[in-house]
């Protein structure tokens, strides 16, 4: 197909992507490409042809005056020839690569004269800390500095009967009377009594103990006296006990977890008896329903962008399974109120893990305890497999891969204290092309792993290169009976069969749900979903919703929603529309060239450029404060 197309792709579209023949480009049917410079007139015009624009200025050159004044300077950098020959070669370096320290702009900054709490909750007793509280107290002054509303409705009240946030909630006008008092809708308020939409939530006399290091670790201490006896290594000591704990190996049923029924335990093994070979079927008899182990679609942890609001996004579109964003042990072990938010679980997450990261046995192993007996999760996961240098460097993520001795002391210890399941998720390996997945999933399976997560990658490969799904298929092997999830380059339903052709017991995904979250739709039902740019824009405005209800409807909850919502655009917009593809289905790995789409939202939302991503957040969240800005994961698309 690639080489009948050829001929047609117009000259004026090369150099900026082609319909698929130059490797790592999406093919895209010639009707659609254009030009870099086409691309960005059009999205600036608003949709509008040039010799509209001409007409346009003649009419209302007003408008046109007030449109040039609100767009974001750094935007001409991309259309204006002559400025980016002035900025230089050295400037153009200097906006390449990665913001690998980048100072997020705290949503506090945006309402620095914030209500005080007292009287947004309408709290009978006056606030405690009288002349010295640094918030404002006069309604009327506050209500003159508060930016202006953003909509006519308020999700929190039209949800829950009541939004808790009353005078500073920037939908205020849907539930503030003419004397500034906040309304409730008592029967919908009532059919939320006893509900808890969201658990895991940290405490304040939890984190108080944890703060002053009061919190017992019984289970831990006991499991951390037989490594170490008198302040050397006991180099039969643990072992001996990780065998004996090995003997007292869980076994979940189905409706714990899909993968906790493949767990065998020893004594199980010790009392069958059989003759020849002993198999799982020996062991434990298996109902038809729960063979189908292929069919389970697990949504990984993402950074950044695998908060609460979009797992939302995922479970409805049929994620199988969820996991919260990685967690460092250290923090949670400190009480801090920013880790333990990556805890937090909705009620409509039925099967749900946490992941943590840490490289010494004896905090992973206090932390599982902690999280054992104060959150409610299904299973914990160790994240062995993050490539970052921060984490890496100290021996944690990709690093426990080649600190066998540790990676073990730390399963055994957090099995020791666990009543969930526990996981592992891992790369191939740390070099390029030397793999050690093959390795440490046999030793794995001794230290009482309940499922492993491979990706198909190394650390030093990061994305650079696809996912190795032959060596995933050899690894599933090794691991059996032990479930294997492979992960790796899935963006549709056809790479989400070829993976099932391998010995996976599941597929798991990340990037692929970024750019597309409603690939677990078409998974499941096995087609290709041509989704429209209004259908995308509701998906986005039920993301702005979840965020306002999980972050808060006043300005920092809402500039908080949307940072989140711009970090998720940045991979979004790589997404091409099937309709468009030349040849279906688009790979992860290939970027689209510059092309428009079937109308000006479609186009707006292929745009690679941050200012783009801003109005699209403006049409849900309103317009932006005067002071915002915001720095991406790239600096090619940095936003002031």
């Amino acid at each position: 197909m690639e080489t009948d197309t050829t001929p047609n792709i117009p000259t004026e579209s090369h150099g900026h992507g082609m319909n698929g023949t130059d490797k790592g480009r999406a093919a895209i049917k010639t009707q659609f490409l254009t030009t870099k410079e086409k691309f960005h007139e059009i999205l600036d015009s608003g949709g509008k042809g040039p010799n509209d624009d001409k007409a346009s200025d003649d009419a209302g050159p007003k408008e046109t005056a007030e449109d040039s004044l609100e767009e974001p300077q750094e935007k001409k950098c991309k259309v204006d020839p002559a400025e980016q020959e002035r900025m230089g070669k050295q400037d153009s370096k200097r906006m390449r690569g990665q913001n690998k320290s980048r100072p997020h702009m705290k949503p506090t900054s945006y309402d620095n004269r914030r209500l005080c709490p007292s009287i947004i909750q309408e709290r009978e007793t006056k606030c405690v800390y009288g002349d010295k509280c640094k918030f404002i107290h006069d309604v009327a002054e506050y209500m003159a500095l508060k930016p202006a509303d953003v909509g006519e409705h308020c999700y929190l009240y039209d949800t829950f009967g009541k939004c808790h946030y009353g005078l500073s909630c920037r939908f205020a006008r849907a539930h503030i009377s003419a004397d500034l008092k906040n309304l409730a809708n008592e029967e919908r308020a009532k059919a939320m009594v006893g509900r808890t939409p969201v658990r895991n939530s940290l405490d304040k006399d939890l984190q108080w103990r944890l703060r002053k290091k009061v919190v017992p670790f019984t289970a831990s201490d006991a499991y951390m006296k037989t490594i170490f006896k008198g302040g050397h290594k006991a180099g039969e000591g643990w072992k001996k006990a990780a065998t004996a704990e090995n003997g007292k190996a869980r076994s979940f049923s189905s409706s714990c977890l899909p993968f906790g029924k493949l767990q065998v335990s020893q004594e199980n093994l010790a009392r069958v008896k059989t003759i020849g070979p002993l198999t799982d079927a020996d062991v434990i008899k298996l109902r038809q329903c729960e063979k189908k182990q292929k069919d389970l679609i697990k949504l990984i942890h993402l950074s950044q962008c695998g908060n609460l609001p979009f797992r939302r996004i995922c479970k409805r579109f049929g994620a199988d399974i969820t996991c919260g964003e990685m967690a460092m042990c250290t923090n949670l072990l400190q009480g801090q109120s920013s880790e333990w938010a990556l805890l937090k679980r909705h009620e409509s997450e039925d099967l749900f893990g946490v992941q943590v990261e840490g490289c010494f046995p004896d905090t992973m192993t206090r932390c599982a305890e902690l999280l054992n007996n104060k959150i409610d999760v299904d299973f914990v996961d160790i994240n062995s497999g993050c490539p970052i240098d921060l984490v890496y460097k100290k021996g944690g993520g990709c690093g426990l891969m080649t600190r066998t001795n540790k990676f073990e002391q730390i399963i055994r210890g957090m099995n020791s204290v666990l009543d969930v399941p526990l996981t592992v998720k891992i790369r191939t390996g740390v070099q390029e092309k030397a793999n050690i997945a093959h390795k440490l999933i046999p030793e794995m399976k001794k230290w009482g792993v309940s499922m492993i997560t491979l990706h198909g990658r190394s650390r030093e490969q990061r994305y650079t290169k696809s996912a190795d799904w032959d060596y995933i298929n050899t690894c599933s092997q090794l691991a059996s009976p032990i479930p294997l999830f492979g992960n790796g380059d899935i963006l549709s339903y056809y790479d989400a069969m070829k993976a099932r052709e391998t010995d996976v017991s599941g597929v798991m995904l990340a990037r692929g749900a970024l750019i597309k979250p409603w690939v677990f739709t078409e998974i499941k039902e096995r087609r290709d979903w041509d989704i429209s740019s209004s259908e995308r824009l509701d998906v986005l405005r039920d993301f702005t919703h979840y965020g306002l209800e999980h972050w808060g409807s006043d300005t920092q909850g809402l500039e908080k929603t949307r940072n989140f919502l711009l970090e998720w655009l940045s991979f979004m917009c790589r997404y091409i529309p099937v309709g468009l593809l030349e040849r279906v289905p688009q790979k992860i790995n290939e970027r689209p060239p510059y092309y428009m789409g079937r109308d000006y939202l479609e186009s707006l939302m292929a745009s690679q450029h941050v200012g783009d991503w801003i109005k699209i957040s403006e049409m849900l969240l309103g317009p932006v404060p005067k002071n915002f800005n915001f720095l991406p994961k790239h600096k090619a698309n940095a936003y002031k």
